[in-house]
């Protein structure tokens, strides 16, 4: 017996097919593509959104978890560069996304709080930086963050729940009240879901709340040990504002941990302005003093291997204004060498280099350096 055939209603030509779904995406990168599209914003507390981007292309993002990327934006007329952890997963490669707490007079906090829609298109730069788990394989972690330094930690934590990986992972994270946990939900059901997993909240106060069953106060070496007893055999990975990371460092020092498998974010949100990023240096005195100012200054040509351009820079000059200066696209946010986003390799040539920290020793000795604080001593040779 023939049963009927099923009729289907044709499908709707005004909705488009997701790229993703045809075919096995291409790599992106902000070399080839630059503008990511704004697809969804989603509130996390009061005061923190996440939002997420994906590729027009349908390119896939490929990044490890814990890096960072460049934000270029146009606001009141002015172009900003702000640098913001990723906070999804590697192993979700369709979306990208960052998480922002509004800083209360923050030019750029406010900005995406307020104007971040879907569809608003952004120029990107990145991935970067070295704060990954990916790099430092362990059986057992330590993650320890505060307030927004929640993000790259939640991103590795991501990573290790969409790839089945049970690794033994205690996260500790720090508030000032219960309403103001961020991915609070998200990290109890990572722990539900895998018995390794666990986390715990200490909070200043309870805030609005009535009751807490978390703990309240402050973290300490007492309540670490009380937490994770076994955190001396732990690889730990630290972020927050920069008080948070020395008051750690402090208490890990107290209890003996080596800390060549203690790993936190140089980024140091607190010698910066507002939203995370410094203001330009203002020009140096000899230079805007000179006669001619620039002009009479020596000149050496500085060549990026990969981009294959190539500008003129002074020898009073930094290398990252003289590029922006020339029309080329470099990676950049607090400009005053504490950040480490314009790191590259010097392929040849000489610099002088006054950092504030954003570049390691070790670095420097392989050939890095930072170019919003290194003026060239002679022609210069960049692996950009």
């Amino acid at each position: 017996m023939m049963r009927d055939a099923v009729q289907f209603e044709p499908a709707d030509s005004r909705v488009t097919r997701p790229s993703f779904w045809s075919s096995l995406p291409e790599r992106w990168t902000s070399d080839v593509e630059e503008t990511l599209v704004c697809c969804h914003v989603r509130q996390e507390t009061h005061d923190v959104k996440s939002f997420f981007f994906h590729s027009p292309d349908g390119r896939a993002f490929v990044f490890e978890p814990g890096q960072f990327i460049t934000l270029e934006l146009e606001i009141e007329g002015e172009t900003i560069n702000r640098c913001y952890t990723i906070s999804s997963s590697p192993a979700r490669p369709h979306t990208l996304s960052i998480t922002v707490k509004r800083v209360p007079g923050g030019k750029v906090s406010n900005w995406l709080h307020d104007n971040m829609r879907p569809g608003t298109p952004i120029r990107v730069l990145g991935p970067a930086g070295e704060f990954t788990c990916a790099r430092h394989p362990a059986r057992k972690y330590l993650f320890l963050s505060a307030g927004s330094g929640i993000t790259p930690l939640m991103s590795m934590s991501r990573a290790h729940h969409d790839l089945g990986e049970d690794r033994d992972i205690v996260f500790v994270h720090s508030a000032r009240t219960p309403d103001d946990i961020i991915f609070s939900r998200e990290l109890d059901l990572i722990a539900s879901n895998h018995a390794n997993f666990r986390t715990s909240f200490v909070c200043e106060s309870v805030g609005a709340r009535t009751s807490w069953p978390g703990v309240t106060g402050f973290l300490s070496l007492p309540l670490l040990k009380l937490i994770a007893p076994d955190f001396m055999e732990r690889e730990i990975f630290t972020c927050g504002p920069a008080p948070y990371m020395k008051a750690v460092r402090d208490l890990l020092d107290e209890g003996g941990f080596d800390r060549r498998r203690y790993h936190e974010e140089s980024f140091s949100f607190e010698t910066l302005t507002a939203d995370g990023a410094a203001d330009a240096p203002a020009p140096d005195t000899d230079v805007a003093s000179a006669p001619n100012g620039i002009a009479d200054m020596a000149a050496f040509s500085v060549s990026f291997a990969k981009s294959r351009r190539e500008i003129v820079c002074s020898s009073g000059q930094h290398v990252l204004e003289a590029a922006r200066q020339s029309g080329v696209r470099l990676p950049a946010s607090c400009t005053q060498g504490m950040c480490g986003t314009c790191k590259v390799k010097l392929v040849s040539g000489q610099v002088e280099m006054k950092h504030n920290g954003g570049i390691r020793q070790r670095e420097i000795d392989q050939g890095m350096v930072l170019l919003c604080c290194s003026k060239p001593l002679s022609d210069l040779v960049i692996d950009k």
